[in-house]
């Protein structure tokens, strides 16, 4: 397994600067907030096939921002491939991926106004990145293993409407025992697609 850049988390400056920029009116209403961001790098990072950086840039701010000019392009693209390395090398190095939100699917009262988890935010984010390259993801020879270790985030996400899926919505005890796993699953995941050569 190569080893992915090097790369430091951003600062509490560098997230603002991001946050700033997302909420702008340069940017579509549609674009990933940034613990959508987290989740869409996470699965990135972990995604069997690379995901060219055009491609990640596009689906993160959804589509092309109104850039006020190159150094703002340079700036921002900066340190979003920035924190996508940092996650790359703390699963790398096997560290628990620290989330951006709780790990939890009851809303507090902020959540409330807005009617969603900033887990399942995150989790839809997530398996965005999965669906990119889902044949690969879901592959004959590991398919039901990437299944059981993605049923957390999958569950977490909202995004499925299968009867089992909503069954395991409503049993509220049971998603939240699944969803505590979700960091201790990203480096499984990870090493599923990037175990170290012995």
């Amino acid at each position: 397994m190569s080893m992915p850049p090097i790369a430091q988390p951003l600062n509490d400056d560098e997230l603002d600067r991001l946050e700033e920029f997302l909420f702008s009116d340069a940017v579509s209403e549609e674009s990933l907030d940034l613990i959508g961001i987290h989740g869409l790098f996470c699965a990135l990072s972990i995604s069997p096939e690379p995901v060219p950086e055009a491609e990640w840039l596009a689906l993160l701010l959804d589509g092309e921002p109104q850039w006020k000019s190159d150094a703002e392009r340079t700036e921002i693209a900066g340190l979003l491939r920035q924190w996508y390395q940092s996650i790359g090398s703390d699963l790398y190095s096997d560290e628990e991926i620290d989330l951006p939100c709780d790990t939890t699917l009851e809303l507090d009262e902020e959540d409330k106004e807005a009617g969603i988890a900033p887990l399942t935010l995150w989790a839809e984010a997530f398996m965005e990145g999965v669906f990119l390259h889902e044949e690969l993801w879901f592959s004959a020879e590991r398919e039901e293993q990437v299944a059981e270790l993605l049923l957390p985030i999958m569950v977490a996400s909202d995004l499925f409407e299968e009867d089992d899926f909503k069954q395991m919505r409503r049993d509220k005890r049971l998603c939240e025992e699944m969803v505590k796993q979700i960091p201790d699953l990203l480096v499984d995941l990870y090493l599923v697609f990037h175990s170290p050569e012995k």
